[in-house]
């Protein structure tokens, strides 16, 4: 008998169940989070840059970037874990930590949920979720962890300990511990990443909806652009320490700042061009250049999808397809055009009729062109 049990929206007799209610799993008052020039070093090397952003209550906020960008550093900030440099941390327009001021972690409401869960394996499931009740009666405690185990699908595992749950089942525990003392704040560190493939889409989705149903404010680390793009209201880019870009994943996907920021969310075939009058020429003709200055050198990036195939001659540059991959729903072409230092990789829907050694003429879509000043994407 599989032991996934589907997180639900409702109770047993099919009404929503009662977050708000005092001693069980509740909705929260959403708090709003803001970072205002915050720096932070670990003995002298900078691991956050004066980092500022603001929070909405209720907001899911994604932090993403490579591993030692300064995401989870700045989550342990909110959280009162570490204490920053330089810079305010405010909740709901209250300074929380400062120069002169610093909230410990379990004044805060915050709740923090760890990569690895951090479950105490000597205690049941339901012992681990009312560990941080301290402050209520021990029944009511119990009622509320109960509460927050049924939301999660797991009330009949309370007597379990951790060991014995899979790793999608020892997250959810983790998820309603964070949850059960109703924090404002959220804070999930890579909360996924433990979890094998099969398993994310579905415990995440899941998660997901639990978060949305309490309505608290989240932030979420995580290093996958599509994770933080399918989970995030808005998502916070950093690299270096430094926030490169915020905004919604549509506003990053379509009009990001710059080369780092189009990498993070796409392929992309890359290739000089210099504007003239009457546009960019590349090597694969002259493309829109509005907006830019004759003579400027400048950084023309396409998406995969934007490489455009036709019958040799018809329109555009004259090309050979090099290689053709299967991936399942797209074929991956390696395309080589002359004048260029590289083959283009093209994706387009499986079943196409290009072929290995075909000669083509190749064009792009403008939607999915990129253009950068040469000086601003050094990278």
């Amino acid at each position: 008998m599989s032991r996934h049990h589907k997180i639900t929206g409702s109770s047993g007799n099919g009404r929503p169940p009662n977050w708000g209610a005092p001693g069980t799993a509740g909705a929260t008052i959403a708090a709003g989070l803001v970072f205002e020039g915050v720096s932070h070093d670990y003995d002298g090397v900078l691991s956050v840059r004066d980092m500022s952003l603001a929070i909405a209550p209720g907001e899911i906020l994604c932090l993403l970037g490579h591993s030692g960008c300064g995401k989870t550093t700045l989550m342990r900030i909110a959280a009162g874990v570490e204490r920053q440099s330089r810079g305010r941390v405010l909740i709901n327009g209250r300074e929380i930590s400062g120069d002169a001021v610093f909230l410990p972690p379990e004044k805060r409401g915050v709740g923090l949920m760890f990569q690895d869960y951090a479950l105490f394996p000597h205690m049941s499931i339901l012992a681990n979720v009312m560990f941080g009740l301290t402050n209520m009666p021990k029944k009511e405690a119990r009622t509320a962890a109960l509460a927050a185990l049924g939301r999660v699908g797991l009330s009949d595992y309370a007597a379990d300990y951790p060991h014995s749950l899979s790793g999608g089942e020892q997250q959810r525990v983790a998820l309603a511990r964070a949850l059960v003392p109703r924090p404002g704040i959220l804070l999930m560190d890579e909360p996924f990443s433990g979890l094998d493939k099969r398993l994310r889409d579905s415990v995440r989705d899941e998660t997901m909806a639990v978060i949305r149903e309490t309505r608290a404010t989240c932030i979420i680390v995580t290093h996958d652009p599509e994770e933080a793009m399918r989970m995030g209201d808005r998502i916070a880019l950093m690299r270096r320490g430094r926030l490169v870009q915020h905004g919604t994943a549509a506003e990053l996907y379509k009009d990001p700042v710059d080369l780092f920021s189009a990498r993070f969310f796409s392929e992309l075939n890359q290739f000089e061009g210099i504007v003239t009058s009457s546009g960019i020429e590349t090597p694969l003709g002259v493309l829109g250049g509005e907006g830019l200055n004759r003579g400027e050198k400048v950084d023309v990036c396409v998406r995969p999808q934007g490489i455009l195939l036709h019958r040799d001659g018809l329109c555009g540059v004259s090309g050979r397809i090099r290689s053709k991959r299967f991936v399942g729903e797209v074929d991956l072409l390696s395309i080589v055009v002359e004048g260029m230092d590289h083959p283009l990789q093209a994706r387009v829907r499986a079943g196409s009729p290009w072929e290995r050694g075909m000669d083509v003429a190749v064009s792009t879509d403008p939607k999915d062109v990129l253009v950068f000043p040469r000086d601003a994407s050094q990278i």
